[in-house]
């Protein structure tokens, strides 16, 4: 039996590798990796040749490629995040280095439960 997180780590593979397969179709290059830690992401390559790891953060239901707020876009509307992150290659990534979206649901929790 697979544990809950390899089971997370699956579904976020399925939802990126969709939407891999929606951003070649706009020739957009994006290669499917799975990172050190085996969280799977997407390298997507902007018009400048830089390449962002976009994510799937599957609690909030969202595609994310930093920490700003128009670095994500909702994963329950694919047709929709293809377009958004298509723009955003198109126009180039952000300048400096990408941000970890971080949130921990267990702080979040403990929050209310005080």
């Amino acid at each position: 039996m697979k544990s809950i997180k390899e089971q997370q780590n699956a579904y976020a593979e399925r939802l990126l590798t969709a939407l891999r397969d929606e951003l070649s179709k706009q020739e957009i290059a994006a290669v499917l990796v799975i990172g050190e830690d085996g969280r799977p992401g997407l390298d997507v390559t902007d018009s400048r040749f830089r390449v962002r790891r976009v994510f799937a953060h599957l609690a909030f239901c969202w595609f994310y490629w930093g920490d700003q707020g128009d670095e994500r876009v909702s994963s329950l509307r694919l047709p929709v995040a293809v377009e958004r992150i298509v723009q955003a290659a198109r126009d180039g990534w952000n300048e400096g280095e990408q941000g970890e979206l971080g949130v921990d649901l267990n702080r979040i929790a403990d929050a209310y439960r005080s």
